[in-house]
């Protein structure tokens, strides 16, 4: 009569498989209430941008103002601003809409930084040469995370990088969000200078984008359900 033989798990094995998560992971070992709020933040920030995606066509053509203010979007902000041009809406407001919407949510973005350092680095990014350059934000003179953070909303700048090196090199949240402020106005204050300076024919474009909205969003639903599909066909 033969044995069933029960394979017997190594005692590696138990410790091993923790850390293929790792890399999914910002923290280290066992997480904590606050590894795990500042998570749960994180995703509902993410599912709110996604939500917001399907309307952007609706609101930008009636409510360019709030869309800015939702999304700080650099499009919704000179939307806002060419319907200042032409008495629609108010140039100071479009400004202060659009740069408190770049800048309401930089804050757990810092709070990563300051609560995961690397971790949440090598998340945002699979660039090497940014994780090395970040790795030595603690080692860098302060006015220089100072000026990175003024200059992270510039096109090209791996923004989020940046916020979670100030907070991971111990910047204090106040002076974060002064200087994030004095950035986002700055890039607010141009692109709504742009928007003005167009004024009706940027307005033409946004009608023209209202009165096609409902294919616009309906294009973007049926694109974010098919480029996965599509991914893992070519897979096989």
């Amino acid at each position: 009569m033969t044995t069933m033989e029960v394979p017997v798990s190594e005692p590696g094995d138990e410790q091993a498989r923790p850390h293929r998560w790792r890399r999914y992971v910002p923290w280290q070992g066992r997480a904590t209430r606050v590894d795990l709020a500042l998570m749960g933040a994180i995703l509902l920030v993410v599912a709110f941008g996604v939500a917001l995606r399907p309307v952007k066509p609706f609101l930008i053509a009636s409510h360019p103002v709030l869309l800015a203010f939702l999304t700080g979007d650099l499009t919704a902000i000179g939307a806002a601003a060419a319907y200042a041009r032409i008495g629609e809406a108010q140039l100071s407001l479009v400004v202060l809409a659009g740069a408190t919407g770049m800048t309401k949510f930089d804050w757990l973005t810092w709070w990563t930084g300051r609560q995961w350092g690397g971790g949440i680095v090598r998340m945002f990014t699979t660039s090497e040469r940014t994780q090395r350059f970040a790795a030595r934000a603690t080692e860098l003179n302060p006015w220089i995370i100072r000026v990175a953070v003024v200059l992270a909303v510039l096109p090209g700048v791996p923004t989020a990088v940046v916020y979670a090196m100030a907070g991971w090199a111990g910047m204090r949240l106040t002076t974060f969000l002064l200087l994030d402020l004095v950035g986002t106005l700055a890039m607010t204050a141009l692109v709504a200078g742009l928007g003005y300076h167009l004024g009706q024919q940027a307005v033409d474009v946004v009608l023209l984008i209202d009165r096609y909205a409902a294919a616009v969003s309906l294009t973007l639903i049926a694109t974010a359900a098919l480029v996965p599909w599509v991914k893992r066909r070519l897979r096989r």
